[in-house]
């Protein structure tokens, strides 16, 4: 049984989410105190987070929009 292609956009989103908030937080607590830039890149990478979750429910709308038709 293949799954919906919804499931696996709801799947992939989510878990690319988590991928970004992990990699953002070990990017923060793994630079140095004095190393502001290495600490930026991690509030940086945690930014990504809501942008991938707006990208999964925008394409999410859309198929179901176009399903609707």
């Amino acid at each position: 049984m293949t799954p919906k292609p919804e499931t696996v956009l709801k799947g992939t989103a989510i878990v690319a989410a988590f991928a970004s908030f992990v990699l953002s937080v070990t990017l923060y607590f793994q630079a140095d105190e004095a190393d502001i830039s290495a600490r930026l890149n991690g509030i940086y990478v945690g930014i990504w987070v809501p942008s991938i979750l707006a990208l999964g429910a925008l394409l999410l709308a859309k198929g179901n929009r176009d399903s609707d038709n």
